[in-house]
């Protein structure tokens, strides 16, 4: 049965900001999907990270804001020390609630809310990172009926978090970082059904 997907969600600690410029910086401008992304990041920092994805990425890069809407081709990141979390009307919602898996703004936060909303719509992307957030997360995309995509371990910066993501559910994909971008325009292009056979770790 055909399904359309409609976000992507990305999670990522330790060595994110080598991780997303590598994985942003290869999307296209013309990517079609909104691109939703939770990295663990000190409480005063100053939005820096944002800026310097915008100015070196094609994709529109910004922090996100109190209802902002949900648009296609537009990457938005949680802001520091608030939990980003996706509404039923398509718009985003932030939340000084307390920390989850140790972190706020939490991967597992934004999974769980993401999944909430866009169901088997949903790509779930797990990157380097020295904790365990995220795999909960994971977990419940998975059981929505999205797809789950998670860094190799052997090619992450940390490897735990990924490690983490496989351990929890059954991932679709396990992928070096490298290739994660060209992927996530395999599935946006097709936006259908992965068959059985394509399932399973990607070598």
């Amino acid at each position: 049965m055909a399904r359309t997907f409609q976000a992507v969600v990305v999670g990522v600690s330790t060595g994110g900001v080598h991780a997303l410029q590598t994985l942003l910086g290869q999307l296209p401008a013309a990517f079609p999907l909104p691109i939703l992304v939770v990295q663990h990041i000190s409480a005063d920092a100053d939005g820096g990270l944002a800026r310097l994805l915008d100015e070196r990425c094609s994709l529109s890069v910004k922090e996100a804001d109190e209802q902002d809407e949900i648009l296609p081709g537009t990457v938005y990141l949680a802001p520091p020390n608030y939990h980003l979390l996706v509404e039923l009307e398509g718009f985003l919602s932030l939340s000084a609630d307390p920390y989850v898996s140790f972190a706020r703004p939490s991967v597992d936060v934004l999974f769980e809310s993401a999944a909430a909303v866009f169901g088997p719509g949903l790509i779930g992307v797990v990157l380097t990172g020295a904790n365990f957030d995220g795999s909960r997360g994971l977990k419940t995309i998975k059981r929505k009926g999205g797809v789950a995509i998670v860094q190799d371990p052997a090619d992450a910066e940390a490897p735990q978090m990924p490690q983490a993501a496989i351990a929890a559910t059954g991932v679709d994909y396990v992928v070096a970082l490298d290739g994660i971008a060209t992927l996530l325009q395999k599935l946006a292009a097709r936006r259908n059904t992965i068959p059985h056979d394509e399932k399973g770790r990607d070598d």
